[in-house]
């Protein structure tokens, strides 16, 4: 039990080491992989070696798969480019499987201790993230020794060589069992790794070795799949696509193990080689020779499972995309530009509230309460996803955006709200009473709406660009506003002195209706805060000197 529960271990800190490295590189790269991945969209054969690259830095073509098909989503890559980089991603990963099957145990203490040092000394910057990749680095090499020190005494348990027979001469069930464990394990790589020191150390035949290294690849393709499964269509095009490329690829190759074990097996070195050499043979026999088959696939996958037919004037681009979530930085661009569709709901909700109260509209009104509920619904969506994104994932500036975004929707759906109970008032106290405002009162009110729409559109200029000059000029619109509201309001009761009937009959709507509009206001001036307090161009207090003692 012992010896079983220290290879148990083992693989656990294999699998644990590939993550660290994976999510270690998104982080520090996420965004640069990104853009030589949108920008070496050519041809197939220039997707396919960037997708080499990106896979060899992160160490999954999960990862790879996953953010191309995020591109996909977004309509920025074609679907044959997108299966093209899957392509060369496989090759990638195959890649990083020779080079860790060497002897590089020397190497662990080094990258440990320096991780370490680097990740404890400097945890929010990059070179923080490059501990934690080096960390990474160190444990996989680690672990790969201590799977092959935990097998040797396994081998000599009667029950255990047993089982292991069981399994061979059955290629069914071995591709089945490699798939079941790199689903389970999160990374074909290290499956890989594992079956390649566990054929090494004789714990398995290197027959079998062979068969889980090929249901190993079809598991990379099933994961995709399972991970966007709750995706937009375009987005499971791509990993459906590419698991068809898999599942061909072992069928074609699957009868040819024993060729391969009887002519390649005697001239390589030993057993851990013949395993990664031979999954590095078959994703590039694979990758050249069915990249030329990228558009027939894509059409194939596109008639399997075709995009949902959606009227054009009720299209629009859906944001969250799940799958951008293994890349915060992707994530984060996301969000904020699902925030920004939030904000164009609720400046329509601002525009068609002066229209409800200069036109008397009952049937408009009702629209815009149906739209607040679009506006919460934007904002439970918005905060739901961003909660799904781990906050020691993020840089430090990305960590600020993260709380921006989140400040941001929380003032949208808070002035949804207010636009909705100043329908409701409207209703109830002007249209269905028959009652109007004064010619003069009518003319403030249009004025402060007006401020508010400038104020609003300002308001998310800043929040997509930043700048801290608009900021500090919305932050102004503040103080106006306010000076503009009690002017109005002393107007008001001047009116109300002169008996103008029209004002005696609106007076509570309109004082409550001008205080709403500042509150609005003070919602969407909110949005310079986070922008100036990051540019250090906040006082601590608005206070000019201490109060006096009683």
């Amino acid at each position: 039990m012992k010896h079983l529960l220290n290879l148990l271990a083992a693989v656990a800190l294999l699998v644990w080491g590939t993550h660290l490295v994976r999510t270690g590189v998104l982080r520090v790269f996420g965004a640069n992989l990104r853009n030589m991945l949108a920008q070496s969209m050519g041809n197939r054969f220039t997707a396919a070696l960037s997708g080499i690259g990106v896979t060899a830095l992160v160490q999954s073509s999960t990862a790879t798969s996953l953010m191309t098909s995020s591109f996909v989503g977004q309509g920025l890559i074609a679907l044959p480019a997108a299966l093209a980089v899957m392509r060369g991603a496989d090759i990638g990963t195959a890649l990083m499987a020779v080079l860790f099957s060497t002897d590089l145990s020397w190497l662990s203490p080094l990258f440990i201790f320096v991780g370490v040092v680097l990740f404890i000394s400097r945890q929010d910057n990059a070179v923080g993230r490059i501990g934690r990749v080096l960390i990474g680095l160190g444990l996989m090499l680690l672990a790969l020794r201590l799977v092959v020190e935990a097998t040797e005494p396994l081998l000599a348990s009667p029950a255990v060589r047993a089982l292991l027979a069981s399994i061979s001469s059955d290629m069914l069930l071995e591709i089945t069992l490699g798939a079941a464990l790199a689903v389970v394990a999160y990374s074909s790589l290290a499956i890989v790794l594992l079956i390649a020191a566990m054929a090494a150390s004789t714990a398995i035949p290197i027959d079998v070795a062979l068969g889980l290294v090929l249901g190993a690849n079809l598991g990379s393709g099933v994961l995709a799949v399972l991970t966007t499964a709750k995706s937009a269509v375009p987005v499971r095009q791509v990993t459906i696509g590419n698991l068809l490329f898999k599942l061909l690829g072992v069928a074609i190759c699957a009868p040819f193990v024993g060729l391969w074990i009887r002519h390649a097996g005697p001239f390589l070195p030993d057993l851990a080689h013949s395993v990664v050499l031979f999954h590095l043979a078959f994703n590039v026999v694979v990758s050249l020779g069915f990249i030329g088959l990228t558009q027939l696939v894509a059409r194939a996958v596109q008639r399997l499972l075709p995009e949902p037919a959606v009227q054009a004037t009720t299209q629009r681009p859906q944001h969250l995309d799940p799958s951008a979530l293994s890349t915060p930085s992707l994530a984060i661009s996301n969000a904020a530009r699902e925030a920004l569709h939030q904000a164009d709901v609720v400046e329509s909700m601002l525009l068609g509230m002066l229209t409800v109260i200069r036109n008397n509209d009952l049937k408009l009104a009702g629209e815009l309460r149906r739209m607040d509920d679009t506006v919460d619904q934007l904002y439970s969506s918005i905060k739901y996803y961003l909660t799904k994104i781990s906050r020691e994932a993020l840089a430090e500036d990305e960590s600020r955006r993260w709380t921006d975004i989140i400040s941001f929707t929380i003032n949208m759906e808070q002035i949804g709200d207010i636009v909705e109970r100043i329908v409701i008032d409207i209703e109830d106290k002007k249209i269905r009473k028959g009652r109007n405002f004064s010619e003069a009162g009518m003319a403030e009110i249009c004025e402060l709406h007006a401020r508010l729409i400038d104020n609003l559109r300002l308001g998310m200029s800043v929040f997509l660009n930043g700048n801290v000059r608009d900021a500090q000029k919305l932050l102004e619109e503040k103080a106006r506003f306010r000076d503009l509201e009690r002017e109005y309001a002393t107007t008001h009761l001047a009116r109300l002195s002169d008996k103008t009937v029209s004002s005696i009959e609106t007076s509570s709507l309109h004082i409550d209706l001008i205080s709403d509009l500042k509150r609005i206001n003070s919602h969407i001036c909110s949005i310079a805060y986070p922008i100036l307090d990051s540019a250090g161009a906040l006082a601590p207090s608005r206070l000019r000197d201490p109060l006096p003692p009683h």
